[in-house]
C-alpha cells in the first residue's frame, strides 16, 4: 500500500486520510509531470528500488491544494523526501522535559510515519471529534508515535506557517502524562491476547456493517463474545500505534472510540470502548 499511495502521486493524486477514493489534482501538473506518471503506469511496482521511487516522487511538486488538509498534506509529507526536507524547520527542537536539543538537517532520516502498514489508528472520545480532520482552518496539528513496549510518546508537532504546514518541533513524553493512560493501557494487553479480547467483548456488541445488496446502505445488529473472530477487523499493532491529535481536548472520560482507518484500501473500522465496572468493554463496532 506504501508503494500505491506513491504512485497515486506520481499520477498527480492528493491522497487524503479521510478519503477512501484519491482525489484528482490536474491543474496545477505540468505537462512534464503527466508524461512521467504516463510511464509510470508500464512499470511494475514492485521492481522499483525503494530509492529510485523516491526519486520520481521527488520530481513531482505537491498540488498547492494539498496545503488545505492536513491529511492531504502529510501523505505528500511522507512519500517525498525532497517535499520533507523543505517543510522541516532545520535546526529542529527536541524537547525532553526541561532539556532541548535540536536535529540538523544532515543527521534528519526521512520520517515515513505509519506509510509502510496498510493502516493507521486514531484516538477520540466521541463520534463528534470524527469531524475534526475536515477543518481547514486548523493551524497546529500533533502526530503521537506511541510506543507501548516503553511507555513512551513521542509527538511530531506541526503548525501551518504562511498557509504551509511545518513540522515544527518534536516533543517526547511518556503515556503516563496522557489522558488516554488507562486506554492505552487496556489496549496494549487487548492487542496482543485474543482471549483478552473475547472476555472484553460488551454482551452483546452492538455493530454496524456494510449491506452486501447495497453499497450505500448498512445493516444494524448485534454479536456475542464468541462471535468476536468472525467480525474482528485485523490484527491489531501491538508495539508501536500512532494517533493524530487534530485540536481534540481528550477528557478523563470512560469512553474511547478507535479508530483503524486504511491507506488507500478502503478499510475503516469505527471501535466503541466504554468502562463498565471498571473495566474496558468494547460496546459498538462499525465495520
Amino acid at each position: 500500500m506504501f508503494f500505491f499511495c506513491m504512485v497515486c502521486l506520481m499520477l498527480g493524486m492528493t491522497i487524503g486520510c479521510k478519503d477512501k477514493k484519491p482525489e484528482v489534482v490536474t491543474d496545477s501538473l505540468s505537462n512534464d509531470t503527466v508524461e512521467k506518471a504516463d510511464t509510470v503506469d508500464t512499470v511494475t511496482i514492485d521492481t522499483i528500488p525503494e530509492d529510485a521511487m523516491d526519486s520520481l516522487i521527488s520530481a513531482t511538486p505537491m498540488p498547492v491544494t494539498a496545503d488545505e488538509l492536513f491529511d492531504d498534506f502529510l501523505f505528500n509529507f511522507t512519500a517525498n523526501k525532497k517535499l520533507q526536507y523543505e517543510r522541516v524547520m532545520f535546526p529542529l527542537q527536541v524537547i525532553d522535559g526541561d532539556s532541548v536539543t535540536t536535529i540538523e538537517r544532515n543527521d534528519w532520516n526521512h520520517e515515513r510515519y505509519f506509510m509502510k502498514q496498510e493502516f493507521y489508528t486514531l484516538i477520540f472520545d466521541d463520534e463528534s471529534q470524527l469531524e475534526l480532520a475536515k477543518d481547514t482552518r486548523l493551524d497546529s496539528i500533533v502526530i503521537e508515535k506511541i510506543n507501548l513496549q516503553s511507555k513512551s510518546v513521542e509527538q511530531h508537532v506541526f503548525r501551518r506557517i504562511n498557509g504551509q504546514w511545518m513540522l515544527s518541533e518534536i516533543v517526547l513524553n511518556n503515556t503516563y502524562q496522557s489522558p488516554n493512560r488507562s486506554f492505552l493501557d487496556f489496549y496494549e494487553k487487548f492487542a496482543s491476547d485474543s482471549l483478552f479480547q473475547i472476555q472484553s467483548m460488551n454482551e452483546p456488541v452492538s455493530t454496524v456493517l456494510p449491506d452486501p445488496d447495497d453499497d450505500y446502505s448498512t445493516i444494524e445488529g448485534e454479536f456475542y463474545p464468541e462471535q468476536w473472530p468472525d467480525f474482528k477487523p485485523l490484527d491489531f499493532p501491538s508495539d508501536m500505534i500512532y494517533n493524530i491529535l487534530y485540536g481534540q481536548q481528550y477528557r478523563k472520560s470512560r469512553q474511547k472510540l478507535f479508530v483503524l482507518r486504511g491507506i488507500s484500501n478502503g478499510l475503516e473500522a469505527e471501535m466503541t470502548f466504554k468502562q463498565i465496572d471498571g473495566r474496558w468493554k468494547l460496546v459498538k463496532l462499525i465495520n
